[in-house]
């Protein structure tokens, strides 16, 4: 709707010419504010908009990197954010220290050499085998038959969500929380969500993730594709305490099985700023390695999108992703993989300029996904793999402490009860 009862001012050309530009609404959506906010700071001059007929418009690129400095001020006071009563977990595995990751006090990036069962299996058990393999249980050909069952339109993560309720009914000692019990439960269910997806393309070795890679595309892998991949699978492994960690926790607070524990991380991770952000980050790279101009596929990214670019911008990491750093070298390295990593620079480089973020580990799946000859959704399922060994890591913590004591106090807000 027209807005005359905004502020005055002359038109301002901002941007590119040809790029779409947002609405006064589009933008304040994509702000997190209100209308009247919206037009507050282009009073004060904190955002350029152009006058058109239908009302304000604004420059997706320029609100981009408003909306990303707005996070880094942010950044601070969330992290001292007031405790009702749950803020702090305390956790031995992950720790994030001066953007690096690491897993126990190794370096993840050094970890990101080993086979991912071999560090699965340490931060699992605490036991380092150079030969550890992962093999799924009995339940198996069970899960394969119910993940049949579920509908055409049903996704890779669809199969491996009902596959780990599937192998929880065929295992005897599911209840069990033993840790022994449990980490024998962690190696057959990673296994069997690997293993329930359709085989692509035979397997060249007998890891973890040539498995996978055999599930997630026809094409056959490079040998530094294949590493890239088991690499990827260390790096997210575990992360702080991301949304689904949070809640296969609390599960496990709650003495849930491992199984439910996974099933409860899955749930949380089914969402686009977490566990499914690599697809549409996927979908923006493959227009630009076909050709698009950079600057029109982020604009229309921040168009389409309630969030940030997909695939840009970690908290955590103010200097940037070092997981996305590795795995885009890695890929960089690979014939297969350099015209899609000059897409990501190409991107990268215009999203620097303009707004100051870096590559986060969601393009480095997607980039990969690429690079391989996988669907969209391929991100999603190794983060989903990788993840599950992570989730049971904290149950297993978990199951040390007080039961349900993550149990936060809700604080009623509504009108009143009556007389």
């Amino acid at each position: 709707m027209p807005d005359s009862s905004e502020p005055s001012e002359s038109p301002e050309q901002t941007g590119l010419p040809g790029l779409p530009r947002l609405s006064a609404e589009q933008t304040a959506e994509r702000l997190g504010i209100k209308l009247g906010t919206l037009y507050s700071y282009v009073a004060r001059g904190l955002l350029d908009r152009t006058r058109t007929a239908a009302g304000s418009a604004f420059d997706p690129l320029e609100v981009e990197a408003f909306a990303a400095a707005r996070r880094r001020t942010a950044a601070p006071s969330a992290a001292r954010s007031e405790g009702r009563p749950l803020m702090v977990i305390e956790t031995d595995f992950a720790l994030i220290d001066d953007g690096e990751l690491y897993y126990r006090g190794r370096p993840a990036a050094e970890l990101a050499h080993e086979p991912f069962e071999v560090v699965a299996r340490w931060a699992l058990s605490g036991q380092w085998d150079p030969a550890a393999r992962f093999a799924p249980g009995p339940g198996l050909e069970s899960a394969r038959r119910v993940a049949d069952a579920l509908p055409p339109g049903a996704g890779d993560r669809d199969r491996q969500l009902v596959a780990v309720t599937a192998m929880a009914a065929a295992d005897p000692l599911r209840t069990s929380l033993d840790p022994e019990a449990v980490v024998g439960a962690a190696e057959r269910l990673i296994a069997g969500m690997v293993q329930v997806l359709p085989v692509q393309s035979p397997p060249v070795a007998a890891t973890l993730a040539a498995e996978l890679w055999s599930r997630l595309t026809p094409q056959p892998p490079s040998p530094q594709l294949l590493r890239t991949l088991d690499a990827a699978l260390v790096l997210l492994l575990d992360h702080d305490l991301a949304v689904s960690t949070l809640a296969a926790r609390a599960a496990a607070s709650a003495r849930a099985t491992a199984y439910a524990v996974v099933v409860a991380g899955l749930g949380a991770l089914d969402s686009p700023l977490h566990g499914n952000a690599s697809r549409a980050a996927q979908r923006m790279l493959a227009r630009v390695a076909a050709g698009e101009q950079p600057s029109r596929v982020v604009a229309d990214a921040v168009a389409d999108g309630r969030g940030p670019v997909p695939g840009f911008g970690q908290p955590l990491y103010p200097a940037g992703d070092p997981r996305a750093r590795i795995l885009l070298g890695m890929l960089a390295d690979d014939p297969a993989g350099a015209p899609v990593v000059e897409a990501v620079d190409a991107v990268a480089t215009l999203l620097h300029d303009r707004t100051g973020t870096t590559p986060n580990s969601d393009l480095a799946l997607a980039a990969l996904a690429l690079a391989g000859g996988m669907a969209d959704d391929a991100g999603e399922v190794i983060f989903a793999t990788a993840r599950a060994a992570g989730w049971i890591v904290h149950a297993l913590a978990e199951y040390r402490e007080r039961p349900l004591r993550l149990r936060p106090v809700g604080r009623y807000t509504a009108p009143p009860a009556g007389p």
